[in-house]
């Protein structure tokens, strides 16, 4: 009787550990889904001059560090940044190219990777690199801190 106890007791122990590795989800994965559906719908908000497309993709939080000028920061923030990108650099569609997502995928990721900016007549004109910090939300995965520079040289 000890025996068919402790054999029913390994057996259940695995059975719970098989099945809850089973049952938890990839966080990282999930992360990294969530951040690619993001990233196909960033640019369509420029492209349709919506400004609401581009906030929902930050958390209220957020950051947006661009260069050459101070962080804007909180629920703002992004409305802020999407009339300056539209209104005075003709920002009108662009392009992610993420190169990696890492983190445990639990509370925050952080993306690497290059975009491309490209105005009303489908002409590129920048081009760089990206690092941002993703942070899980109640409303899912948002851009927390978004920072990024241009690959083009300054003039003097």
């Amino acid at each position: 009787m000890k025996t068919q106890i402790f054999f029913a007791t390994i057996a259940c122990t695995l059975f719970c550990i098989i099945f809850n590795g089973l049952a938890q989800p990839d966080t990282l994965a999930e992360a990294k889904l969530a951040i690619e559906a993001s990233n196909a719908v960033y640019f369509k908000a420029f492209v349709k001059n919506d400004p609401n497309i581009f906030i929902e993709r930050y958390a209220e939080d957020c950051c947006i560090m661009a260069p050459g000028m101070p962080a804007l920061c909180g629920p703002d923030a992004p409305r802020k940044f999407f009339r300056m990108a539209y209104d005075e650099f003709g920002l009108r569609n662009g392009k992610f190219i993420t190169q990696e997502v890492y983190g445990d995928g639990k509370e925050f990721v952080t993306e690497v990777g290059l975009w491309q900016s490209f105005d009303e007549h489908g002409v590129l004109y920048d081009d760089g690199k990206f690092l941002v910090l993703w942070k899980k939300t109640s409303n899912g995965w948002k851009m927390y801190r978004d920072s990024f520079s241009s690959n083009r040289t300054v003039e003097k």
